[in-house]
């Protein structure tokens, strides 16, 4: 009996996985402080509208440099986030 209700969760599980959908949009994100932050200011404004995150994708990273002192003043972090989609 235990293993008949293991198969039953696991295939009730594999059904709602398998019929999930995920949308993918990519942002960019920008810091003065790192590329890391770049991406996490990008997540978190993500966070404000969208809901169910699921996972990131780190794109890519460029930065705006000053061309009198040679110094990054800007970083910037291309990030895709994936999140469900109710249907």
């Amino acid at each position: 009996m235990e293993n008949t209700l293991y198969f039953i969760r696991k295939f009730a599980l594999s059904v709602y996985v398998m019929t999930r959908i995920a949308k993918v949009i990519e942002i960019v994100g920008s810091s003065d402080k790192s590329w890391q932050d770049a991406a996490q200011v990008a997540l978190d404004e993500a966070k404000k509208t969208i809901h169910e995150i699921t996972g990131v994708e780190v794109g890519d990273m460029t930065a705006k440099v000053d061309p009198n002192t040679g110094n990054i003043t800007e970083y910037r972090t291309a990030v895709k986030i994936a999140f469900g989609v109710k249907h």
